[in-house]
């Protein structure tokens, strides 16, 4: 088998040698495809310095097209004659394949100019039959903690591409700054997009980088992600926290928070990590105001899950706050829980009127989650078990196994060493489905994503070190239909990723090498909060 990642369902090699294409190969493509033809050419075309010009007539061609056979996300290549094809149920079936067959070209082609302008680029002459286990296949990036500039987003949506990932859920609200533009709340970016310094390190970390971090994304720049993105046949997620991990909005708007119980007047976007106790206010000012941000982040976002964040919200000013008392007597809740599960739920019945569907972290189920609301399952598979139990579609991406902040190692070397140790072999031999569930209820699993929390990710150097090369395992995880964990041979996906590992050089991806970090990914000096052990199972 050719050293693909993910590796495909079906791979049959012609042992007849290999083929080429070079500057009269031509690209033929088909109705629906292409979206398709512009990507090779722009991309593949421009690391090859192939021109593939249309045309339809002569043999040494590649092309694309549409075949009702397949499944929506399938495809088939095949390079064992003239001409080349490259065949999907969609043209997102057809992007899979056309990254395919840039990885069976080489490195090289994983550049953006060609090194040797006018050379022939060899194939293998194969078959790939293909089609992706899940339908999420994802990855959650957060810009909140350290901000993303727009053109790091954009190479992050090429890497996803590259690995068959098909979700993008963007972190863009927390306590410790907001990220997108929201033109009738101006304060939002001007106030709220902005910290006097930041934490370097954990949170018991004595040091500090004394100058103001943030940055915002204009509704200009979520469009063009967005479109971006679709390019690519990624969907991009929005997730805009509440109640929680609000305080950078009430930072710009004091009117949100609790001010009955503290002065909000007074506070600013937070500056350290860990989960802030100042949380929104559950008042009838504070819904219309969350309403209005959702309705512009909906004309932005077209996908049908919103994620609305409902982790970690503390509710120790909702048991001190007269407002927050009496709307809990009003609605004849329980208590605060309850409080929580009815403001997710009113927003859940918001989206559900405007065709949307909810989406949040595994807490929102407690006090009751509304029909078609769905959850990310992050405190172990606990959360994602009792959801798909009761019909929600559960989205699996358990701290323990695919936090991809966590350390990659044991040992001295590990920069900035927070959590468990989860090595490219634990990810690899993540499973998304709960043993527990039956058939009918694992139907519910989504399919997965890795998380990047970036609190001691500084940069994108960071990210790439965090997120690589276990997002390569994460990603055959989520696309491969491999063996129980166990049974699941590892060193042949080492193997493999010997190869991919060029691609990742080729792309300018800072990654952790298998032997340890390079001297410039380390920080000496800079306290993390490892975690001895093994994780708990579930």
């Amino acid at each position: 088998m050719a050293d693909l990642i993910p590796a495909p369902a079906h791979c049959s090699p012609d042992t007849a040698g290999r083929t080429s294409i070079g500057a009269g190969t031509a690209l033929e493509a088909r109705p629906g495809t292409e979206g398709v033809a512009r990507w090779l050419r722009a991309t593949v075309g421009a690391a090859t310095g192939l021109p593939l010009p249309e045309a339809d007539g002569r043999d040494d061609r590649l092309v694309l097209s549409i075949e009702a056979d397949l499944p929506p996300e399938g495809y088939r290549l095949v390079t064992d004659g003239r001409p080349a094809r490259i065949q999907g149920g969609s043209a997102a079936g057809v992007f899979w394949g056309a990254q395919t067959f840039r990885q069976l070209l080489g490195p090289d082609a994983f550049r953006r100019a060609p090194l040797r302008p006018g050379r022939e680029w060899e194939l293998p002459r194969l078959t790939v039959e293909d089609a992706p286990r899940f339908g999420w296949r994802g990855l959650m990036l957060d810009v909140a903690r350290h901000f993303m500039p727009k053109e790091g987003v954009l190479r992050y949506l090429d890497l996803m591409a590259a690995h068959k990932l098909n979700v993008f859920h963007f972190h863009l609200t927390d306590d410790q700054g907001w990220r997108i533009e929201i033109e009738r709340y101006p304060r939002l970016t001007e106030v709220a997009s902005w910290r006097a310094r930041t934490r370097f390190g954990h949170r018991a970390s004595p040091l500090w980088e004394e100058k103001p971090h943030g940055g915002h994304y204009t509704q200009d720049d979520i469009r063009e992600i967005v479109a971006y993105a679709a390019e690519r046949h990624i969907t991009v997620v929005p997730e805009i926290d509440v109640p929680g991990h609000s305080q950078a909005a009430i930072a710009a708007y004091p009117e949100l928070g609790n001010a009955d119980v503290v002065d909000t007047s007074a506070l600013t976007v937070w500056d350290d990590w860990g989960i802030s106790a100042n949380v929104l206010s559950p008042g009838d000012a504070t819904l219309r105001f969350y309403e209005g941000v959702f309705e512009e982040v909906l004309e932005l976002f077209p996908s049908e899950f919103v994620h609305v964040g409902g982790d970690e919200c503390r509710k120790d000013q909702w048991r001190l706050s007269p407002a927050a008392k009496a709307r809990i007597a009003d609605l004849g809740l329980a208590g605060e829980d309850e409080l929580q599960a009815w403001f997710i739920g009113h927003f859940g019945a918001w989206l559900a009127e405007r065709g949307r569907r909810l989406i949040g972290w595994d807490e929102i189920l407690e006090g009751g989650l509304a029909p078609g609301a769905a959850v990310s399952s992050w405190r172990g598979y606990g959360g994602g078990v009792a959801a798909a139990r009761a019909g929600h579609d559960v989205v699996m991406c358990p701290e323990q196994y695919v936090y991809l902040d966590h350390r990659q190692a044991p040992g001295d070397d590990e920069p900035v060493p927070i959590g468990f140790v989860r090595t490219l072999e634990d990810v690899y031999r993540f499973e998304p489905v709960p043993a527990e569930l039956t058939g009918e209820q694992a139907r519910h699993v989504l399919g997965t994503q890795a998380n990047l929390w970036t609190e001691v990710m500084e940069d994108t150097a960071r990210v790439d070190y965090q997120a690589f090369p276990r997002l390569a395992a994460l990603a055959e995880v989520a696309w491969s239909r491999l063996p129980a964990p166990a049974d699941r041979d590892f060193a042949a996906f080492e193997r493999r990723m010997a190869a991919h590992y060029r691609r990742l050089d080729a792309l300018g991806v800072g990654y952790r090498p298998p032997t340890g970090p390079r001297p410039w990914q380390r920080r000496p000096g800079v306290p993390g909060r490892p975690i001895e052990g093994p994780p708990p199972n579930r």
